[in-house]
């Protein structure tokens, strides 16, 4: 079976061959081979191979740039921005992992007691296409400096993004075996996860897809993270700087063309500061241009695919049917993938932009009787994923904060991945963590010894 990869703008078409069962088999065993020498070589050796492929990220910034821009259809500066945030990411793993490893003292009856932390072996990522990179290095850094070797079935639209990963680890001294790029679909992904050689799988996905492959991994006893949608609301209390949170609201939510799992989707908004709030935001929003991702003029990137335009577009019509007000954009723009950065106001439940996840540049703004209506607005969805909430009184916002149910929740700031703190969600957003001490642990056996 053929996989065929199309630019977004341009809409050059380029195909190519999944891999047959002897390729599948090849590679598996491959990094079955791998594991051992790779798990025994010292910290210190691991993070010196991680230091070098940052180094050989950041010499082929500009060639890996192009191809994001060209699989996904990613603004050449956020590429640019997303390969440096991997290289950092992987010098803060080569740097900390010694202390998040370091065997755990604890105090029993035993002569001696403590927590070790051994790899586990291989383990599956299924990768999605948004952040065609860094969705993969924030798995790959931990796990590879925790010894573990990783395998990676990438979305089968950014099959030049995978390969360039590979490239980039072979370029750095990792040995082969340790990083395997696997171009299947998602039928063999199933076949992979029950093959023995496999340890662990972590997914960023679609929920549908969370279900699938947790599905599998339990049928198998396989350990599974799953990092999966969102529909993070955007909480602006009466006492907000309002001019920072439209600025803040116009960056977190069409980013990326909105094509983002921690995007803000939901913009909450107490009454009494509602309409200054729309107005400004509408106006802001309308300064975006979408257009050609390679220039560095334009505002909003194309969606990645027809299909996925076409969707948001169906979402945004059943919601207007429903009575929600188009404040700007709401109809897709010329060529297969452009959709302009759109608002919806008064969106209220049973409408798709209240219940459903946007997945694309159209910001659904909710309005809220005072704060206590906002919180229950923002835990009335099925995600937990990020949350953000924005008031001048700073414990006001954390004690807000605290009431909303997700993974994370930033006050006057907009939700990001740091690779310094944990990152996962709650509900239909998935569970286990990526990113920090957290993450690297994740993949690991956690193994107690006692000596008596």
């Amino acid at each position: 079976m053929s996989i065929e990869n199309r630019d977004p703008y341009t809409g050059e078409v380029r195909r190519y061959q999944n891999m047959g069962k002897a390729d599948i088999e090849a590679a598996l065993a491959a990094a079955a081979w791998a594991f051992p020498a790779w798990a025994a070589l010292p910290l210190a050796d691991r993070g010196a191979c991680l230091r070098n492929v940052a180094a050989v990220l950041r010499v082929r910034r500009d060639a890996i740039a192009a191809l994001m821009t060209g699989d996904m259809g990613k603004l050449r500066r956020e590429a640019l921005t997303e390969i440096e945030k991997c290289a950092a990411g992987c010098e803060y793993y080569a740097d900390n992992a010694g202390r998040y490893l370091a065997d755990q003292a604890i105090s029993t009856d035993a002569a001696r007691s403590y927590v070790s932390y051994q790899p586990i072996g291989a383990v599956l990522a299924i990768m999605p296409w948004n952040f065609p990179l860094w969705q993969v290095f924030r798995f790959l850094a931990p796990s590879l400096m925790a010894g573990n070797v990783a395998v990676l079935k990438h979305a089968t639209n950014v099959p030049r993004c995978a390969d360039a990963i590979a490239d980039v680890l072979t370029a750095a001294g990792v040995p082969a075996g340790v990083f395997t790029v696997l171009h299947i679909d998602s039928e063999q992904a199933a076949e992979v996860i029950g093959d023995p050689r496999i340890k662990a799988v972590t997914l960023t996905g679609s929920e549908r897809a969370g279900r699938s492959v947790a599905a599998t991994a339990g049928k198998h006893l396989k350990k599974c993270v799953l990092e999966l949608g969102g529909s993070d609301p955007f909480v602006v209390l009466e006492d907000a700087d309002i001019d920072l949170a439209v600025r803040m609201a116009v960056l977190s939510r069409f980013g990326n063309a909105g094509q983002t799992c921690i995007a803000a989707k939901r913009f909450i908004v107490v009454d009494a500061i509602a309409d200054a709030f729309v107005s400004r935001f509408v106006q802001a929003s309308a300064r975006l241009v979408a257009g050609d991702p390679s220039s560095d003029d334009t505002g909003l990137a194309p969606m990645a695919r027809a299909d996925l335009r076409d969707e948001l577009h169906k979402q945004v019509q059943a919601s207007i049917a429903k009575g929600a007000r188009p404040l700007l954009g709401c109809e897709p723009g010329e060529g297969d993938t452009l959709y302009p950065a759109s608002v919806l106001d008064f969106v209220v439940p049973g409408m798709p932009a209240y219940d459903e996840e946007l997945f694309g540049p159209v910001a659904a703004v909710i309005r809220a009787r005072d704060e206590e209506d906002a919180l229950r607005i923002a835990n009335d969805t099925a995600f937990g994923l990020g949350a953000s909430v924005w008031t001048r009184d700073a414990a006001r916002g954390e004690a807000a904060a605290r009431r909303i149910a997700a993974g994370a929740c930033f006050v006057n700031a907009i939700v990001r991945s740091d690779v310094r703190l944990p990152f996962g969600g709650t509900k239909a957003s998935g569970y286990g963590r990526e990113l920090a001490e957290h993450g690297i642990h994740e993949f690991m056996n956690i193994k107690t010894v006692y000596v008596d």
